[in-house]
């Protein structure tokens, strides 16, 4: 498969061990992430070349998160340093019916002063066939919207695929940018379209229901405002509480509609990063099988994630595909 790139923000997660609350414990754990952090050290997982594109803290924390990727296999020739720290989110993992809950510290953190100055896409791009982004980076800062919108620009001259994860999360749009407006301008750009009809009705402005013939005409109409969009896939979650979900897909991929099996995950040990975990299996699976194969690994790869703590993917190409095959036992290997 070809180098895949991705961009966006390098974060610490702070949790406290297992599902205890903050006020439960003293001691607590740390992990690195963030949503095309985690697509790209999972495709990298699978065997794929990554290079990933951020700024960190130019300290020893910044320093432990360069370790951090580079153990992965992942190029970070792209990644600057900058005087800010590094940005912070805190959890708590729920647990049956106690949901999760989250807080960021990133409004003022190293990728917050990203831009256009700091990124060199010419050299960034040399070698790549795929791009991915999400609705994440273009939120957090005018800069970081300038230097996606730029890298996608050249992209698409250099005839790269461009995947597209429009996440929209309204809490992070605070410094002026009109998110629909940008959201829509970065999409021209885009070919593969990762996301529901939540996301299309935002970005349309439409009211789709979540029915497959719903999904159907709404992924025709986002085909048709944005002819650059061939294929469109879902990751749909069923939650019966904190601890059970199922995880399946469906896809229109310009003419034909299909939809995988559900997957039991019947004790979720982490959740965060599962939908990142989905992408990371649909770009791979795209440049290595056909479209329905492909959906199958994206789904299995994030069914996968569930059962590993903290942001990351550690699934292999094998281990994904044994649970395509059926193999959800858990049984022990020797």
């Amino acid at each position: 498969m070809g180098k895949v790139i991705t961009f966006g923000e390098v974060l610490m997660r702070i949790s406290p061990r297992g599902n205890k609350k903050f006020v439960q414990s003293n001691i607590v754990e740390f992990y690195f992430g963030g949503t095309e952090l985690n697509v790209g050290i999972s495709i990298s997982n699978f065997g794929g070349n990554v290079k990933h594109i951020s700024a960190v803290s130019d300290d020893f924390i910044g320093d432990t998160a360069l370790t951090y990727i580079q153990k992965f296999g992942v190029d970070t020739s792209a990644v600057v340093k900058s005087k800010r720290p590094l940005g912070v989110y805190f959890l708590e993992v729920g647990a049956v019916i106690r949901p999760s809950m989250i807080s960021y510290n990133r409004s003022h953190s190293a990728f917050s002063e990203i831009e256009p100055s700091k990124v060199n896409w010419e050299t960034a791009l040399e070698g790549g066939e795929w791009l991915h982004w999400t609705g994440i980076t273009p939120a957090l800062s005018q800069g970081a919207f300038d230097v996606l919108k730029e890298g996608l620009k050249l992209a698409r001259e250099k005839g790269l695929a461009v995947s597209a994860d429009p996440t929209y999360r309204s809490g992070l749009w605070k410094y002026g940018q009109d998110p629909k407006e940008a959201l829509i301008d970065l999409l021209n750009y885009s070919t593969i379209f990762i996301g529901g009809v939540n996301e299309i009705n935002e970005v349309l402005g439409t009211d789709f229901g979540y029915e497959n013939d719903d999904f159907i005409e709404a992924s025709k109409q986002l085909i048709k405002e944005f002819p650059s969009i061939e294929k469109v896939f879902d990751k749909i979650r069923t939650s019966l509480n904190s601890s059970w979900h199922k995880i399946r897909a469906r896809m229109w991929n310009g003419h034909e509609f299909r939809e995988t099996e559900d997957i039991d995950i019947t004790h979720v040990v982490d959740r965060i990063g599962t939908g990142d975990a989905f992408a990371a299996g649909l770009i791979y699976g795209l440049q290595e099988y056909e479209d329905y194969k492909a959906m199958e690994f994206a789904s299995a790869a994030c069914a996968l994630k569930h059962t590993y703590e903290g942001d990351v993917n550690f699934a292999t190409v094998n281990e994904v595909n044994n649970i395509i095959a059926g193999n959800i036992t858990g049984r022990l290997k020797r």
